[in-house]
């Protein structure tokens, strides 16, 4: 059972936050350092030696890397109020772009985030990725300037690239005392208090002065003047005082400063380095003062599943019970887990509760609170908290869950489309049953990886973000579930769409001894602008065509969308109308309409003139400036559009948009290009027209033959 204290923590004392920021920011070990400060683990976790609490799955040891978001809980006494302890739910989450579900996942959960910024490279792509996945969430966040020992830090560049990369206003709460092998702590600008590190190799306890270093008091008193102005701005009642002469206390702009965080307009900026346990306690703290609990937020809304109205939900245990699954994980000794984050009323273990994203009861078998992957059984959970649940069936990442008297569907969560595919098969017949069952449970756990079928050659087609991540799923199916399988080489996720509007018919007569067959449609295809997806209208008057008919024509239009009709990749942005067509009173059948409608919309999406569109990867290449002519010659023969390129220390980093079929296998070609020195990150962009010589060149060596069933 869970310590009485952290069922008793009033909902003003919960924070549920999350950890975000780029590669290597250090995430994983910041929160190693929180679990160590709050008391949670005795020992300090190392990435290198593989024994952090958070990255638990073997790959990530291995690779030292974060794969999926670990949730965990944690307690913490804030240094100006010792009495009363403070509830943290901390989840974890990747760095890679491959992984970016489980960011866009947790970030849907969480009352409030920590960004991690490395103070030598300052805000990095997927720094930014995430920072925009949090603006849409509209997550309040602290940013954390992380590495400050490290050879290049700088502070004042990092928080720079802060308002030029994000755009954000920072608030600067700490003046570091030194940088690079001189960094020993900060200067706290608000209470003008030096908080430094050094006679505890752990960081556990630091002294605190209560005077600044006197080579920088003038620069704190610019600074904190700087502070000052820009809280007051965002209260009128303060401002008032403050142009009036008076400057109000530590308390008021504390305050002041909470209110701001929690509405966006202010991001409070604190530096150390998690490795040499420099600066994360001031952190935590901060954490309590800035970030919001969900009382701060108030409610949550959503619409009802029946009527289509608003429903709003007040995040307190006294109101009917709603909450969001956000993350489902399969594990070898309790089967599925579901994670779960419950925003009003409580729920009981053994207990029933609806969901209403798919109008299906389910039992609720066990409560758990995770901690990486120990977990604690709890008999009930409260609002405001995130636990999981042991015994959910229908239950998939974004459903709601609530009170089946008081349904609330809650805002699903947005997952980015697959780019890359790979043809996988089983070694052996004993491995073919596993493999399926293998797949539909990677799937259940993670929303980019989809597995199709591919009738043409029958093979099994997986697809996800990233040529990393479809690794990982290869390399999990052996070792979870024992499944050996043979991997094709990576594939690009093309697409085809329409260039022009284009009508054509299509009549499907067939006559034997007996009962025929009869199918007659009219077609017309629109295309649709880019990203709008497909859109079928029934234009039928005069009942020419019944309506159980038309909806087998529509079938027969989405699947051959679906399977493609120049070289076998999905249709897009596609707008079909049936106006027209005939039926025969005893000939007439579901499936003659559905071959009829595929001819037609074969030959309608040829007339019109068929695309073919790539995936563009955004590329960033941090190269030494001697090596930035070759890097950027070897782009523009990948067909690159150079987008910049900008100085940061001793290397250039050089953006660029890049065909994903360009591309694979680019980090050896770089490393060979460099000798080693330059690294680049790749996240996908959006999709382009195939150019007319590659698109004839891939037309020629095509055997897809586009045939109708």
């Amino acid at each position: 059972m869970a310590d009485k204290v952290s069922r008793d923590i009033p909902l003003d004392r919960i924070r549920n936050i999350g950890i975000i920021a780029h590669i290597d920011a250090g995430k994983t070990t910041t929160t190693e350092r929180i679990l160590f400060y709050t008391g949670k683990t005795y020992k300090i976790g190392d990435i290198d030696e593989g024994n952090t609490q958070m990255d638990w799955m073997d790959q990530e040891k291995e690779r030292g890397i974060t794969i999926v978001s670990a949730a965990t809980t944690a307690f913490w006494t804030h240094s100006q109020n010792p009495t009363n302890p403070n509830r943290i739910n901390i989840i974890d989450t990747p760095g890679h772009v491959d992984f970016t579900a489980e960011v866009e996942r947790s970030l849907r959960v969480l009352d409030g985030g920590i960004t991690v910024l490395d103070a030598e490279e300052g805000v990095q792509s997927q720094s930014e990725t995430v920072w925009r996945q949090a603006d849409k969430y509209k997550v309040p966040r602290l940013c954390f300037v992380n590495k400050m020992d490290k050879l290049g830090a700088d502070f004042l560049f990092t928080v720079k690239t802060i308002v030029d990369r994000l755009g954000a206003n920072p608030a600067i709460m700490v003046l570091p005392i030194g940088a690079e092998n001189t960094y020993k702590g900060n200067v706290d600008l608000l209470t003008r208090k030096s908080y430094v590190w050094g006679g505890d190799e752990l960081g556990a306890t630091y002294e605190v002065k209560d005077e600044v270093p006197d080579e920088m008091k003038d620069q704190v008193e610019k600074y904190r003047a700087k502070l000052v102005e820009q809280i007051t701005e965002t209260d009128d009642a303060l401002l008032e005082k403050y142009l009036g002469g008076e400057e109000p206390n530590v308390d008021e702009l504390k305050a002041a400063l909470r209110k701001a965080v929690i509405d966006y307009k202010l991001v409070p900026i604190y530096a150390g380095t998690s490795l040499r346990n420099k600066g994360v306690q001031p952190l935590l703290d901060a954490v309590i003062d800035y970030l919001p609990s969900p009382v701060d937020l108030k409610e949550v809304r959503g619409k009802n599943p029946k009527t289509e109205a608003e429903e709003v939900r007040q995040l307190v245990v006294d109101e009917s019970f709603s909450g969001l699954a956000f993350k489902v994980q399969n594990d070898p000794h309790v089967g599925k887990i579901t994670y779960f984050r419950v925003y009003s009323g409580k729920l009981l273990s053994g207990s029933y509760i609806y969901n209403s994203t798919k109008g299906a009861k389910e039992r609720v078998g066990r409560l758990l609170l995770m901690h990486a992957n120990n977990r604690e059984e709890i008999n009930e959970a409260y609002a405001g908290e995130i636990v999981a649940i042991v015994g959910l069936k229908e239950t998939v990442t974004g459903d709601t869950l609530c009170d089946e008297a008081k349904p609330i569907v809650l805002e699903e969560i947005s997952f980015p489309e697959p780019v890359i595919s790979l043809a996988i098969e089983p070694k052996t017949k004993s491995d073919q049953e596993k493999l399926g069952f293998s797949l539909k449970r990677l799937m259940e756990e993670d929303p980019t990886f989809v597995v199709k079928t591919n009738h043409e050659t029958n093979q099994t087609i997986i697809s996800g973000i990233g040529e990393l991540q479809l690794e990982i799923m290869v390399d999990r199916m052996k070792r979870e579930f024992n499944v050996e399988a043979n991997v094709g080489a990576p594939q690009v996720a093309y697409k085809e769409t329409i260039e022009k509007e284009a009508e054509a018919e299509g009549k499907y007569i067939r006559q034997s001894g007996g009962r025929g067959q009869y199918g007659h449609c009219f077609l017309r295809v629109e295309p649709r602008p880019r990203g709008e997806g497909y859109e079928f209208v029934n234009a039928i008057k005069g009942g020419a065509i019944p309506a159980e008919f038309v909806k087998a024509v529509e079938k027969g239009v989405k699947e051959t969308l679906d399977n493609g009709v120049l070289l076998g990749y999905p249709m897009i942005d596609v707008k079909v109308t049936c106006y027209d067509g005939s039926y025969h009173d005893v000939d007439s059948s579901e499936v003659a309409f559905k071959i009829a409608a595929s001819q037609a919309i074969q030959s309608a999406t040829k007339k019109s003139g068929i695309n073919v569109l790539e995936p563009i990867m955004k590329v960033e290449v941090t190269t030494p400036s001697e090596y930035m002519g070759e890097v950027m010659g070897d782009l523009s023969a990948k067909r690159a559009q150079i987008m910049g390129s900008e100085e940061r220390n001793k290397a250039t980093i050089i953006l660029a948009q890049v065909p994903l079929s360009e591309i694979s296998g680019y980090a050896t070609q770089l490393r060979s290009l460099t000798q080693g020195r330059a690294h680049y990150y790749m996240e996908p962009s959006h999709y382009d027209p195939v150019p007319r010589n590659i698109l004839e060149s891939m037309v020629s060596k095509s055997t897809f033959t586009g045939r109708v069933e």
